[in-house]
This record gives structure tokens, C-alpha cells and sequence, in this order.
């Protein structure tokens, strides 16, 4: 078995029944956005192309990985004397691995499991050996043999690797000649080595502007919850048990807009990789003419007028005990961004986007990229819950 250190710690747990001694309650990292559209696919393609892959319902769906949108990055060292590695990060996927761009150079803390691991993100993808090495975060917080997927070929990626941080169970089948053995996850390895006080991640987005945030564009947090970052309490909601969307971090919500409900209460998921909103056709058709949108076919966006605008109102998301409200502007897609999404300089986009599918099918909901930056979400591996909070971007105007 790999990842020594993290199963011996599970195993000192169930023996004696004390936890390990917690050195930090909390671990940060800057997160980096990269923000990018190519001219050969606008952002309702890229989405779709992740869509399609949520909606495979089987024991390893494809996730796509896009350099395309907006991307969160953050630094680690591996090994000893340490390598700095650039790493995307994505809430669908739970591998980490390096190799794309910068070489994994092995050093003494480094061992081959000689397992071969791989994973395929529809359109790119990863064969390689998973190794175990040493994993610093924030240049003090280091896991030992922490499992590495070390890329001997890869596709599709222009950044060094990806740390994955949704649920361990996403690992399975990625261990080629073992697909039913998991993977500990960067979460899991954190929390049994005793370096962090809770199995948590942490995510705190800013909304995304053509200027430069002078105070960082983002934070990934692993253990306690940062209180700097949210407001009021954390409303906690259980990871639904509809199958289709269990799989990933998925919820049970409704959504209302004004005072009308457009979404009864259903499952589906939450996920930073999606750039766009996306329910049911349903809930989609109901929102379209509550808000008097026009499809404009260049975008493939909803479109409304100054005045549409103006009379736009709250969108609401009920979610476990709490109610988290898109403003209305909030619902539209950043004026100064119009021309990365070939839009018209001045027009209002809507960020609410039609899965072409009714309700009922497991997966009627994505909150994608557009929600995420204006709340605090917690994903809690250990419990099994998602939690979420307002922060000072809940209701600014930047759009």
C-alpha cells in the first residue's frame, strides 16, 4: 500500500481511539486567478463540454479540465531540496499529480510506488507512476509521502498539474492495475498526519474585474474555516443522497426568484470550474421570462436591456437551514469582461444558463464560478457536508 504515513495514522486512530496531536487549526493559500478565452471556443462550449461529463453517471465520469475561463492557481514545493510546482485547482477531480509543464525531480524524500495512476478530463488527460514525496504548503506545512501522481505523458494541460480537492472516492479507478483501491487526497493526508484540526477545505473567491485585486484574488484553506473571509454564520446542508450528484459535492436546494420559485427542491452540485449558472430547462424558461431575456446568439448568453436591468430582482438559493440571494447584479456577467466572451461593449449578459434537460434528473443544478464569488464555501470530507456564507463581495456592483 502507498501513502504510508497517512493509513498508519488512520490506523493509530482506530486503535486508540485519541486523536493525533493538531499542530495548526488552519492552513492558507493565496490563490492565483487566470483569466482566458480562446477565439476557437466561447464560454457556454467550454462549460458544456464539463456539463456533459457531470451528467455521465458511472464509476469515474470525465471531468474536463480547461485552460480556457477562469482558473485558480496555487503554489507547492514537493520533495527536499523542493520544487515549486503551479497548480490548478479543481473541485471535481480529487487526484494530484504534476509533470505537465515542470518535471517532478526526485529527490531523497521521493519513493516510486511503481503503481501505474492516470486520470482522462474529456479533453485532456494524464498517464503516469504514483509516487510518494514530501508536500509543503504555504512554505511551511509539509505532508510526508504524500501520493503523487507523476506525469510521464500528458495532454490538454499547460500548467503543472492539478490538486484536486473534491471527495476521495473521485480516485477510484485512477490506480490502473488497482481501480477499487482510493487514493489519499491532499485533505486526507493534512487531517490523519495531524497537521490540520478538521478535514475541511476552504474556498474564497473574489469576483472577477479587468483590474488587478490589490488585495489577492482569491484563498484556498484547509482545516478550521477562516473567519476573515465570511460573514455571520456557516449554514451547513448534508451531501444529497440523489446518486447522480452524491458523487461530487452535491446539495438538496430551491431556488425563488423574486418571491416565485423557479426550481423546486432537487439535487445537484456545486462546483468552481463551471464558469456559468446552470438549472434545468425548467427553472431556465421560467427565469427567461420573468426577466424578459432575448438569447443573443453570439454569446449564447441571455442579453437584457438597461431597463430589464433595473427591474431585475433577487435570486434566491435556499439551501439547508439558510438563504444565500445573487443580487441582480450578481446575475450578470462582468460588463468589463464583455469582449473575452465576444460580447457587445455596454450589453448585459445574464449568467443563468439552461442544462436542456427537465427536472428529475439527478443533476438539475451546477452553482458554478459566478455563485462562488459572491459566498464562502466550506466542503467538509470528513462529515460529509457543504457549507456556505455571505463575504464582504456578496452584493458589491463590480458587473
Amino acid at each position: 500500500m502507498f501513502s504510508v504515513a497517512c493509513l498508519l495514522t488512520l490506523l493509530a486512530l482506530s486503535i486508540t481511539g485519541s486523536p493525533v496531536s493538531v499542530r495548526n487549526s488552519r492552513i492558507t493559500l493565496p490563490m492565483t486567478r487566470r483569466l482566458k478565452f480562446s477565439n476557437s471556443t466561447n464560454l457556454v462550449q467550454q462549460d458544456e463540454a464539463r456539463v456533459a461529463a457531470f451528467m455521465e453517471y458511472g464509476t469515474h465520469a470525465r471531468i474536463p479540465i480547461e485552460n480556457d475561463g477562469f482558473n485558480y492557481m496555487v503554489s507547492v514545493d514537493i520533495g527536499d531540496p523542493p520544487t515549486t510546482y503551479e497548480l490548478l485547482v479543481d473541485s471535481g477531480s480529487a487526484n494530484t499529480w504534476v509533470g505537465a509543464d515542470t518535471k517532478y525531480k526526485p529527490t531523497d524524500t521521493s519513493f516510486n510506488t511503481e503503481k501505474r495512476v492516470g486520470e482522462t478530463y474529456n479533453s485532456a488527460s494524464f498517464e503516469g507512476i504514483l509516487w510518494t514525496d514530501t508536500f509543503t504548503l504555504a512554505d511551511e506545512f509539509t505532508i510526508t509521502e504524500m501520493p503523487i501522481g507523476v506525469a510521464s505523458e500528458s495532454k490538454g494541460i499547460v500548467d503543472d498539474g492539478i490538486l484536486g480537492i473534491a471527495p476521495t472516492r473521485l480516485t477510484l479507478s485512477t490506480l490502473r492495475d488497482s481501480p477499487e483501491e482510493p487514493i489519499p487526497t491532499v485533505t486526507d493526508c493534512l487531517y490523519k498526519q495531524g497537521i490540520i484540526s478538521r478535514p475541511l477545505v476552504g474556498m474564497f473567491i473574489q469576483p472577477a474585474t479587468t483590474d488587478t485585486n490589490d488585495d489577492g484574488d482569491g484563498e484556498l484553506s484547509f482545516g478550521e474555516p477562516n473567519p476573515a473571509m465570511y460573514i455571520g454564520n456557516i449554514a451547513y446542508t448534508r451531501i444529497t443522497a440523489t446518486p447522480r450528484s452524491a458523487r461530487y459535492w452535491g446539495i438538496d436546494q430551491r431556488i425563488t426568484y423574486g418571491t416565485t420559485e423557479i426550481l423546486s427542491f432537487t439535487a445537484g452540485i456545486v462546483d468552481s470550474g463551471c464558469s456559468l449558472l446552470w438549472i434545468v430547462s425548467d427553472a431556465y424558461d421560467s427565469y427567461k421570462a420573468a426577466t424578459g431575456a432575448e438569447l443573443d446568439p453570439e454569446t449564447r448568453l441571455l442579453t437584457v436591456t438597461l431597463e430589464q436591468y433595473d427591474a431585475l430582482r433577487p435570486l434566491v438559493f435556499h439551501i439547508g437551514g439558510g438563504t444565500f440571494s445573487l443580487s441582480p447584479n450578481a446575475q450578470i456577467w462582468p460588463r468589463s469582461l464583455n469582449s473575452l466572451v465576444n460580447g457587445v461593449d455596454g450589453a448585459i449578459y445574464l449568467v443563468v444558463q439552461s442544462l436542456d434537460r427537465h427536472l428529475g434528473s439527478g443533476l438539475d443544478f451546477i452553482n458554478g464560478y459566478v455563485f462562488h464569488e459572491r459566498f464562502y464555501i466550506i466542503l467538509d470530507t470528513d462529515e460529509s457536508l457543504v457549507g456556505f456564507a455571505d463575504t464582504r463581495f456578496t452584493d458589491v456592483t463590480t458587473n
